[in-house]
């Protein structure tokens, strides 16, 4: 029988919604919004209102093939119709619709008229390739408008897009290729990484000789870098070639409300990755929404998600969410701390960013340099303020609500994954918030906390975190692998409750609090504690920048904790120091936090979407297999 994972953090400050922010939330009363969407069906029906349908659904949600469940069944829709063509006929016809800024300092603004336009010339373009409904075209591209616009292109003809993200492999490349069988390959000559190009072009030559599925390379000419035609194989054509002379309009695919949109690769702990597969209604409905409600997007807001459109975040808050709100967004190309780490607060107050989104790992990186750069640029513009990836410590929060958003931007922390398509569990401007908790469900959605029967838990234990009920923008399966798709996220508890993989804790307010993934769980003297939480006990120590614990074998405690951590400027990892820092994490923790063993590192083993891998350290210490590290970032 496992034990309850223990609560160690006991974090009580609450931050109250200011008047500014709650007179112009779209949701004011966060109780009433969560009783309407206990009627699931009506709640979701009039949220998909807000879109043009060209056949209206039969049936709002269809549970009778549990888990592939069904959402706007009979709808006929197209995305790329919803989020650009659209908005041509309205005042937005000629606002920017995409913010392009590189580490250079260069900018490209795109109206919705032009991505309009320019959409629909590669649509018709892909069609001339041969590329039919269905068919699937993998991008290999960096952040730049050319990712944007064939995902969208690929949207308007009904084509199934799997983008993979710039950083990768050959090997990885050819895997997430081969098994997504993709037609037509978009790469560019490179991409622009802290001063330097990567070429991208000769990585996918590479990876091109082990994809037989492939029919055409189109190469985007972005940095410059000189490539003659001759220098071109059979199956390799320039992008602007490509689009030239192609007619200004396309036709919109009457796509099925399941019809697939995109497969997405995320790496399981061992063997190959899992090809995530989203179909369309059900996930245009619950990004715009979420979006919408959790960043109370209005006109004239300028939203900026940094993540990578290589991986979830980027496809549904880079893209999707905003270009079906008809928003501006921000896509950056570049490091956080290049050229230096003022960069994202250069541009925010350049530009007047307003609402702004990244990552805990970003927050706590740019913690090791201080104040210095935030208070050197005005900020002023930004109104809410969000984090996504991982659970947020307090530290952090702090670090980021008093110096980013100087004490007046609510921070919305969302829960969610790239199986659940849109945030799940997050708050919203009219809410009251706890620095580290990511607070309540969603409107709509019915989250728990359960044990290994699949038992709801007491207040203040942690357990296993599930979804009860099923919500639109869900992963319909795992690409050619629907056992895995059952075994993984669907059997392990009674009644078809979504297994989310993470443990967490509920207040005696019912606010969640992840504690980290159910395999970072820490077994020390038959307590288990949560990882995150004994990692946020290192960060809140004023000369810890990051952290990442594991559990070390021990004869007699079964394990105790190794640290593996990073320092600010101006530390050391001297004796007096490993001494204050036991003492602090046990005053924090108490006395189950049993430390082994401190480590200072210069890096941590992350995603490229910034999440730790600690099972890569957990292997490094056992002298195990790596198991699957395609998304491993260096």
């Amino acid at each position: 029988m496992v034990r309850d994972t223990a609560v160690l953090l006991d974090e009580r400050r609450v931050f109250e919604p200011k008047d500014e922010i709650l007179s112009r939330a779209h949701v004011k009363n966060w109780e009433k919004e969560i009783e309407k969407g206990k009627d699931l069906e009506k709640y979701w029906a009039e949220k998909a209102e807000q879109f043009e349908w060209f056949q209206k659904w039969d049936q709002v949600l269809d549970e009778s093939n549990k888990p592939f469940y069904q959402w706007f069944v009979g709808g006929k829709i197209n995305l790329a119709y919803n989020a650009v063509d659209r908005w041509i006929e309205t005042e937005k016809r000629n606002q920017v619709a995409i913010l392009y800024i590189n580490e250079r300092g260069e900018e490209k603004k795109i109206t919705f008229y032009e991505l309009y336009v320019q959409v629909n010339k590669l649509a018709n373009a892909l069609k001339n390739l041969g590329v039919k409904k269905g068919d699937t075209v993998s991008m290999y591209l960096p952040m730049c408008p050319e990712l944007l616009i064939s995902i969208l292109a690929c949207n308007k003809i009904g084509a199934v897009h799997s983008v993979v993200y710039s950083g990768l492999s050959v090997g990885a490349f050819v895997e997430r290729m081969n098994d997504a069988k993709a037609k037509v390959l978009f790469t560019a000559d490179g991409t622009y990484r802290r001063g330097k190009i990567i070429d991208l072009k000769a990585i996918a030559d590479e990876a091109i000789l082990q994809c037989p599925t492939i029919e055409t390379i189109v190469v985007v000419n972005h940095t410059g870098k000189p490539i003659q035609i001759s220098e071109l194989s059979g199956r390799e054509i320039f992008y602007e070639r490509l689009v030239d002379g192609e007619p200004a309009y396309c036709e919109p695919e009457w796509m099925d409300s399941e019809d697939p949109l995109f497969i997405l690769y995320t790496s399981g702990s061992t063997g190959k990755p899992k090809g995530v597969l989203h179909t369309t209604a059900g996930y245009m409905v619950g990004v715009a929404t979420t979006l919408r409600d959790i960043f109370d997007i209005h006109e004239n807001d300028l939203w900026w998600c940094t993540g990578d459109i290589g991986w979830i975040t980027g496809h549904s808050y880079v893209i999707y969410g905003p270009l079906l709100l008809g928003t501006t967004t921000v896509v950056y190309e570049g490091a956080p701390d290049y050229p230096d780490p003022g960069v994202w607060w250069k541009i925010v107050e350049k530009y007047g960013v307003t609402k702004f989104y990244t990552a805990p790992t970003a927050i706590r990186h740019l913690m090791r340099f201080g104040t210095r750069y935030t208070n050197l640029y005005n900020l002023e513009s930004l109104r809410i303020l969000g984090t996504v990836g991982e659970p947020i410590n307090p530290e952090a929060w702090m670090w980021y609500y008093k110096n980013v958003g100087k004490e007046n931007c609510p921070i919305m922390d969302t829960w969610w994954q790239t199986e659940t398509g849109m945030h799940l569990i997050s708050p919203i401007p009219a809410a009251s918030l706890k620095p580290g908790s990511a607070t309540l469900p969603f409107p709509g959605i019915d989250a728990d906390v359960v044990d290994e029967e699949g038992n709801s838990v007491p207040v203040g234990k942690g357990g296993y975190l599930v979804i009860k009920k099923p919500w639109p923008s869900m992963f319909r399966t795992l690409y050619k692998d629907e056992e895995r798709f059952k075994d993984v996220y669907w059997n392990a508890f009674p009644g078809y409750i979504y297994k989310a993989g993470d443990m967490a804790r509920k207040d005696e307010e019912g606010y969640f609090w992840i504690q980290g993934r159910s395999d970072d769980v820490l077994k020390i003297a038959g307590h288990r504690i949560g990882s995150a939480e004994v990692e946020s006990a290192f960060v809140g120590h004023p000369a810890v920048a990051e952290a990442a614990v594991i559990g070390k074998s021990d004869p007699i405690k079964g394990e105790v904790i190794k640290a593996f951590i990073i320092l600010r400027e101006g530390y050391e990892l001297k004796t007096q120091l490993i001494e204050d820092l036991k003492k602090h994490v046990r005053y924090e923790l108490g006395p189950v936090a049993v430390l082994g063993e401190i480590v200072q590192v210069d890096k941590l083993p992350k995603t490229r979407s910034g999440k730790i891998m600690r099972r890569i350290l957990r292997a490094q210490e056992r002298g195990e297999d790596l198991g699957d590290t395609s998304t491993l970032e260096e």
